[in-house]
């Protein structure tokens, strides 16, 4: 296909990035998060210096850049990280449908054979829907690796009754779903009730049992970063095994001065308790220098742990047409028309 490219595959580095074959989605190599109990000390002492955080976050891309094979090498691990996600109300099976076909093949066949990945395999890193079409992704992804994400606990506001958030999750794991995105009350955030924080997101993570937990801040409410730091942490001290931005809905979505306050949590609470959190931006990430400003960020303050699917992930669906559409540009010099790279 057009131009004599070198066949590529996923064993370059980058600044000694190993960009290598993803592990599958839902496996997790390293130990998961038990919790722990709830430290106030620990959270009343947490301080966030936004001056120094816009600083750093504006800088990232002037420091970092990269290009042409390395570049497509980071846009394919981006693409292994993809929560593919469909969360509106006219969902239907047939959309749940076409969104998982493409989680299983994410690249056109012809670009898969340019890029000389055939043995890769690649796929997106989970498919995320409502509680109401987890048996048709459970049943669409049949045969693969690829996790089912439900959103559950009264998505997007959080404000449904305990007892029924509860009940929800219970009923995502029944069916199959492998990864739970709950969202937290934002007034235990704003009242400064850190028990009560605690106390929900511990019963969150019972509820799951062996399907891990992505616990959802909606950091564009929360008012402050230092309250976005605190519910971070305790999120994790509760057991979350992934922290999340944003549940997409809200007017405030993932940016990289929030994303920068959350991963300086997640890498104070590996120091002190040893476990290995996820973190997941969602919201308006939608094209492919988007998605490489948080794989940069995740590197350079996370390591490249982080930048494996099953501790970094990306809430998104435009942005895998756009992931593909840049590759396409790689692999023929032309960019193409949008219509060529449906999502779902």
């Amino acid at each position: 296909m057009a131009r004599n490219k070198p066949q590529m595959t996923i064993q370059h580095s980058v600044s000694n990035l190993p960009v290598k074959l993803p592990v599958a989605a839902n496996k997790h190599d390293h130990a998961r998060n038990t919790g722990t109990e709830l430290n106030l000390d620990w959270i009343d002492n947490l301080q966030v210096n936004l001056s120094a955080v816009e600083r750093r976050t504006s800088s990232l891309l002037g420091r970092r850049t990269v290009k042409k094979d390395w570049q497509a090498a980071w846009l394919l691990k981006a693409l292994s990280c993809i929560d593919l996600t469909t969360l509106s109300g006219d969902d239907t099976p047939g959309r749940v449908k076409r969104l998982c076909a493409k989680a299983r093949t994410p690249l056109r066949h012809d670009l898969v054979e340019a890029l000389g990945i055939q043995d890769l395999n690649l796929t997106t890193g989970a498919v995320c829907v409502y509680h109401e079409m987890v048996p048709t992704a459970v049943k669409a992804l049949e045969g693969t690796n690829i996790p089912v994400a439900a959103v559950a606990a009264g998505f997007p506001h959080g404000l449904s009754p305990f007892k029924q958030r509860l009940a929800e999750i219970r009923s995502s794991v029944a069916a199959g779903a492998k990864e739970i995105d709950i969202v937290i009350t934002r007034g235990h955030v704003l009242t400064g009730n850190w028990q009560a924080l605690y106390d929900e997101v511990k019963a969150f993570r019972e509820a799951c049992g062996d399907a891990h937990l992505k616990s959802i801040l909606a950091t564009g409410e929360l008012a402050t970063m230092r309250n976005v730091a605190k519910a971070s942490m305790v999120a994790m001290m509760a057991g979350s095994d992934f922290i999340k931005t944003s549940t997409g809905k809200e007017s405030v979505n993932a940016n990289l001065n929030v994303s920068m306050v959350m991963v300086r949590m997640i890498r104070e609470y590996l120091a002190q308790t040893g476990y290995k959190v996820g973190y997941k931006p969602a919201g308006g990430i939608s094209t492919a220098k988007d998605v490489m400003s948080y794989q940069f960020l995740m590197k350079e303050e996370l390591g490249n742990d982080w930048l494996q699917p099953d501790l970094f992930r990306v809430g998104a669906s435009s942005l895998l047409a756009d992931i593909e559409r840049q590759l396409e540009h790689f692999v023929t010099g032309r960019y193409s028309a949008n219509n060529r790279h449906p999502v779902g």
